[in-house]
């Protein structure tokens, strides 16, 4: 038998008692042994691993709920679902931590300390906070596994990181180059280009013009624009456009001959009568010019081939003058066009970087020695100035590339470093891409096609120490080289034990030249964290040293998610070595979700604390509601969020409360029938009780529509469909079949009405907690946990007790009626305009109306309105329902005014006339517009959503009101009489009868006896006390209670002045009602309890609470929560205070409180 549900709940709590019940019984985990034993087929899911330097946020918790429901749902659908948790250990996240701990600038500061301590302070912090991960992640009611974990510093998972480096290498994919990439100073390492989209800043930056005398002719100098100045001492050419059209003019103002390209005058100067244009040529005839250099410091390149232009055409008119500095070191297309010109040669690379690993100047660079780059320009710029050489300087506004580590400015440098061919693979990789599944497409046909159709070659070497060591000995002549695979292969090409292969460990280690070469040596870089979380579906599994045939048969995976910032990130390099390495795509469906930024609009940052935190949130509102806001959000089709705490309680209040109360209103008659006529309610989906009414058939196929939707749209991956209907259904149930059957389900019409609506609303919940439970897998627990206790246990096949063991419900075609779902959906649009109609004429639905008219050329709509009449003059609270289908006859027509925002901004000053011939079409012009779709109107097309389109009731007697919405035009007759307004009066006293039952926390099943004492001698009181005088048997009926005027008898429950119209009256509830208590509140017959205590006083009534209810501690959140539901103040602000002082709500040692009153109040 079902156990009584109280009239509140407090969602977090239910929730905590969930996860007590969850580790209780350990569920997940048997979960997963019932469907291993069960053999069913496998569902392989992948988990990118976060970093654990860092607390979780709340894209870890979109992102954690998406993973979590579709897991959870191919679970109840039949397979074996294994979900590791994995944890990225290496790289910059770890290292930057350190190195701002100990104040480390740069690699000579690590060798100084030794890379065996530095890497020990490393590891020393890498799960800083997996127990706030776990945590939240459990918090969240995400299931996965954390005992069974992978971390990317486990030497098995580093092993088999070396083999898919070996088979990359074996396959030639692998090679050493000089290339000018975006290099962290901060860090000391470069960045794969895919790392510098995670980051950039809005700054502020010189822009300079700079003058280059030519030899050739000493009196004309090329004109050229940078916005780093810090890489002219770098410069060791200039570019020009071989096809535009350059100019040699006269400066006026600075009397200079300057040559730049015609295009690009405007943006040096403001005006032509700044300038004289004395000479016209094309690009092309400046090959080879030389000119004299900024600086003295590379000056000795210039008998090699330095300081000419060179020619290309990656030079634009689109910024600066067309005359590009080139400073190879620091340029992508500078070192491109300076070798290909043979400004210098390859092996040459380090003796044109001036710069040293920390951004710092070397000393050929004299004028600035030891200075780092950024803060060098302003010194830069006044040496320019006072050598002359200096045209004009700015600044520009723009956007520039940080560190996504130390949030500090990237440079581009030079640098060696081992590469993927990437570009190698470019046609394969498009191609498997398009074998996967991507939700929503557009960010793979577009974002993430565009990143593979442009792809580079893949920096993986970091110049670091935490990380995986790329296995490769070279010898000193760099021309041997040996790529190891594993750590047995190692230990026998060194003959040394191997247990951890981190540098500390194996630098050390020589290999044998086997060309008489001496020794090989490990080369010093260790690979990017992100080339392992790119190796994790084999590193994982320890392949292929282990788990071969398991690996085989579930690779690829079935699913992954994650945010959209890894189309450059993960989703790609798991993409690049699955191609490498088997020809495959490593996954087949993929989600991508959008970013959730702050309530501003900005990014969530902890130092502006623009955000509310997690664990907050769901210690006060739950973990499922923050589940379905986040999910039931433009952030599951890719775009971004802005985080708003009021969203999750709206989720909390328009969702999960109505849901709750549904639950709750059917446990309350389940043992109201037990209670009243002795039936035990037991539920068997297998021998359903069927219904002849219909809402009962409408709700039943409603739930079977939503069944097959569920399936259909999961199967497809598409949570944005899924989510607004599961929560549209909820609207439904409550807000249309329990409202609609009160009566039928509280057994006021028959038994066997009642038998029926509790079996319909039963089954329906029963399906709706199945089909919920990926999606809120708290709340559909605890309702299935006290349900359970009604279902035949014949129908409950292997383990049922957990409602994450039940598989999904069946779809039954034959339950499916299209004819009622239509009749029901008819009935509804004319009930919602009716309420749009009363709302408008401020008519309140307690008051009755005579009539309410539909009006449609379709007699089949007639007809299908007509067969639900009951419930419309019911829901609207009208004494009959009138169908026609002439419009004419009741004299209404359609109006229309123009859309002012979009018919203003289109047509401008034709907008005037347009709008007043819009004013002037007829009913039949209109009509006629709307089944087209548009109109033509002084010339112009407009189109009916252009317009705002109304029906008015033309007749000056006419006593309607008319509105359309859903398809359907409605009247409402919007007279009224003294007998109907006795009757709202009446509906009145019955609301605030209900009102007081509520806050006395009575039950229906509790027997009362109601009395109310009406003042007389008042117009407004007399007219309230003739309508309870003529309605008293309607009243009583409505709340199944004696009602009367007469003195209150004994056994008093509760007694309050209550207001209706402006007249005030005494209610006052009388019973025998014993009230059990639960919880920390407790009513004591004698004496002071065993265990500590204090009381809780607010407008005159008092509780006595205990400090550890059930053995746990009170805390003041829990607290505020218990005294909401003492005194009835749900919905409004509690303060507490004790001796003066408020009760802080983070407060969760109250044992202070002991013996003394707190006092509350409310706003």
């Amino acid at each position: 038998m079902v156990s009584q549900v109280p009239d509140s709940v407090f969602f977090p709590r239910e929730e905590e008692k969930v996860l007590d019940l969850w580790k209780k019984n350990d569920t997940f985990k048997k979960s997963l042994e019932q469907s291993k034993a069960a053999k069913r087929p496998a569902y392989t899911f992948y988990d990118g691993p976060p970093f654990a330097t860092g607390l979780p946020h709340y894209g870890h918790l979109l992102a954690g709920s998406v993973k979590d429901i579709v897991t959870r749902y191919a679970h109840q659908n039949g397979y074996h679902v294994e979900r590791r948790f994995g944890w990225d250990c290496h790289g910059l996240p770890v290292e930057h931590e350190i190195d701002k701990k100990l104040g480390i600038k740069g690699p000579d500061d690590v060798h100084a300390m030794g890379i065996d301590k530095y890497n020990a302070e490393c590891r020393s912090i890498v799960m800083r906070y997996a127990n706030e991960w776990e945590h939240s992640v459990q918090r969240l009611g995400r299931w996965i596994d954390f005992e069974n974990d992978y971390k990317t510093l486990y030497p098995w998972f580093m092993e088999s990181v070396w083999w898919v480096w070996s088979q990359l290498f074996a396959k030639g994919l692998v090679y050493r180059g000089y290339k000018v990439m975006p290099y962290s100073t901060a860090c000391n390492t470069p960045l794969s280009n895919f790392e510098v989209n995670q980051n950039y800043h809005d700054v502020t930056d010189p822009a300079v013009f700079v003058n280059f005398p030519i030899d050739q002719d000493p009196g004309v100098s090329f004109v050229a624009w940078t916005t780093t100045p810090w890489t002219l001492p770098s410069n060791l050419a200039l570019c020009a456009n071989p096809d535009e059209i350059y100019v040699k003019i006269l400066d006026k103002a600075r009397n200079q001959k300057f040559i730049m390209m015609e295009a690009r005058l405007c943006g040096l100067y403001k005006g032509e009568d700044e300038y004289e244009v004395l000479d016209k040529f094309p690009g092309n005839t400046l090959a080879g010019k030389t000119y004299r250099p900024l600086f003295p410091y590379m000056e000795h390149m210039k008998t090699n081939g330095a300081f000419k232009v060179c020619l290309d055409k990656y030079v634009t008119r689109d910024a600066g003058t067309g005359v590009v500095h080139q400073a190879p070191a620091f340029g992508e297309d500078d070192y491109r066009v300076c070798l290909a010109n043979g400004v210098f040669k390859k092996g040459q690379e380090p003796s044109i970087c001036p710069v040293d690993p920390t951004g710092k100047f070397l000393p050929i660079v004299t004028d600035f020695d030891g200075m780092y780059v950024k803060d060098a320009d302003k010194h830069i710029i006044k040496k320019l100035k006072e050598g002359g050489r200096m045209v004009h300087a700015a600044t520009i506004n723009h956007s520039y590339p940080y560190c996504w580590r130390s949030d500090t400015p990237l440079i581009y440098r030079v640098i060696p470093s081992w590469f993927i061919k990437v570009t190698a693979l470019r046609e394969k990789l498009l191609a498997n891409n398009d074998k996967c599944y991507w939700v929503p497409e557009f960010v793979k046909e577009k974002r993430f096609k565009n990143w593979l159709e442009d792809c580079r070659d893949w920096s993986v070497s970091r110049n670091r120490y935490w990380g995986t060591p790329i296995p490769l000995w070279v010898s000193d002549d760099g021309e041997e080289i040996v790529c190891v695979g594993s750590i047995k292969e190692l230990e026998e090409l060194t003959g040394q034990k191997i247990t951890d292969i981190h540098r500390e460990s194996i630098d050390h280690l020589t290999i044998p030249s086997r060309c008489g070469k001496g020794v090989l040596k490990r080369v010093p870089e260790v690979f990017d964290c992100w080339f392992e979380s790119g190796s994790m579906p084999y590193s994982q599994q320890h392949y292929p040293f282990e788990n071969v045939s398991q690996f085989d048969s579930k690779f690829p995976a079935e699913f992954i998610a994650e945010g959209v910032d890894q189309t450059r990130g993960w989703f790609y390099t798991l993409l690049v070595l699955a191609t490498a390495l088997f020809d495959k795509p490593p996954y087949k469906n993929l989600i991508v979700t959008g970013l959730v930024l702050a309530a501003d609009g900005k990014k969530m940052s902890k130092r502006l604390k623009n955000y509310p935190d997690p664990t907050e949130i769901m210690n006060k509102y739950g973990a499922d509601p923050l589940r379905l806001y986040l999910i039931d959000s433009p952030v599951v089709r890719a775009d971004t969020l802005r985080f708003k705490e009021e969203g999750v309680k709206d989720v909390l209040k328009d969702v999960l409360l109505p849901w709750f109360n549904a639950y709750r209103f059917l446990v309350q008659n389940i043992i109201r029938l037990d209670k009243e006529d002795s039936i035990k309610f037991v539920y068997n989906e297998n021998s359903p009780v069927l219904s002849d009414n219909v809402m009962d058939k409408w709700i039943l196929s409603y739930t079977h529509t939503l069944i097959n939707f569920v399936k259909v749209e999961m199967a497809a991956y598409r949570l944005y469909t899924v989510v607004p209907r599961l929560l549209q259904f909820i609207a439904n149930l409550t807000n249309w079949y329990v409202r609609l059957n009160r009566a039928r389900l509280r057994g006021e019409v028959d038994l066997e009405e009642c038998q029926a609506s509790v079996q319909s609303l039963f089954s329906v919940l029963f399906t709706m907690i199945r089909l919920m439970a990926p999606f809120t897998p708290f709340i559909t627990e605890m309702m299935y946990q006290n349900l359970r206790q009604s279902i035949d246990s014949s129908m409950m096949k292997g383990a049922s007790d957990s409602i994450h063991y039940l598989m999904l419900p069946k779809y039954d075609a034959n339950m499916v009626d299209e004819d009622i779902e239509r009749r029901v959906a008819l009935m509804q649009a004319v009930i919602e305009t009716g309420r749009v109609l009363r709302d408008r004429n401020t008519l309140p639905i307690k008051y009755p109306l005579k009539e309410v008219v539909l009006v449609d050329a379709d007699p089949a709509t007639l007809r299908d309105a007509q067969s639900l009449e009951s419930y419309i003059v019911t829901e609207l609270n009208v004494k009959k329902l009138t169908v026609s289908s002439d419009k004419l006859k009741y004299d209404v027509k359609l109006t229309a005014k123009p859309n002012h925002m979009i018919l203003g901004k289109r047509l401008k000053k034709d907008f005037k006339p347009v709008s007043a011939a819009i004013a002037k079409l007829t009913d039949a012009e209109l009509t006629e517009m709307k089944e087209t779709g548009q109109r033509e109107i002084l010339g112009h097309t407009i189109g009916f959503d252009e317009l705002h389109v109304s029906y008015e009731v033309k007749s000056e007697s006419g006593s309607y009101a008319a509105a359309s919405m859903h398809n359907v035009l409605v009247l409402l007759d919007c007279t009224t009489d003294q007998e109907m307004m006795d009757e709202g009066l009446a509906r009145e006293v019955i609301n605030r009868i209900q009102k007081l039952r509520k806050k006395a926390k009575l039950v229906p099943t509790d027997k009362i006896s109601i009395f109310y004492k009406i003042d007389s001698g008042k117009k407004d009181n007399e007219d309230l006390s003739r309508s309870v005088r003529n309605y008293q048997d309607f009243i009583e009926t409505a709340v199944k209670s004696p009602f009367s005027g007469e003195p209150a008898q004994e056994n008093e429950i509760i007694s309050e002045e209550v207001e209706v119209k402006g007249c005030k009256f005494q209610l006052t509830l009388c019973g025998d009602v014993k009230k059990s208590s639960s919880g920390p509140v407790v009513q004591w017959p004698q004496g002071r309890p065993a265990g500590k205590y204090f009381t809780v006083t607010h407008d005159g009534s008092s509780r006595e609470v205990l400090l550890q209810p059930n053995g746990q501690q009170l805390t003041a959140m829990r607290l505020e929560n218990e005294v909401k539901a003492m005194f009835g103040l749900f919905g409004r602000t509690v303060n507490l205070s004790f001796e003066g002082k408020f009760v802080k709500c983070s407060t969760r040692d109250l044992t202070y409180l002991d013996g003394g009153t707190v006092t509350v109040t409310a706003a």
